[in-house]
């Protein structure tokens, strides 16, 4: 399980159940803690906790999605866009980098990575 916090449950709740297509599974105390479940069962669970403390820009902690292709890239980003994230200005950018670094509406920062780039 990979858990997040977020000040405002309902709004991390839809971006993360949409950019991922997941589905709500176990909620607790009231809210503050609600799990999202693939729904076909085989990926990692996101358990979202109630925080108000500030994310860090450059945290040691983040999920990477994976896609395959440069184009497929593009359109992942502007669909996550789409959703709600947005673009982070990361200053660690490689040369010709493979990952494009987003944040959700919350502030979590995450990566859009293709593999693939420049094989």
């Amino acid at each position: 399980m990979i858990v997040m916090g977020a000040a405002d449950m309902d709004r991390a709740e839809r971006f993360w159940t949409e950019a991922l297509g997941y589905r709500l599974g176990v909620t607790q105390d009231g809210g503050d803690w609600r799990e999202l479940v693939p729904a076909d069962g085989d990926d990692a669970v996101i358990g979202l906790q109630r925080s108000d403390a500030t994310p860090r820009h450059d945290p040691r902690l983040h999920i990477d999605l994976h896609v395959a292709s440069d184009d497929e890239q593009a359109t992942e980003v502007e669909r996550l866009v789409g959703l709600g994230a947005e673009r982070v200005d990361w200053d660690h950018y490689p040369a010709d980098p493979d990952f494009v670094v987003l944040a959700d509406p919350e502030g979590n920062i995450f990566c859009v990575v293709n593999p693939a780039h420049g094989a």
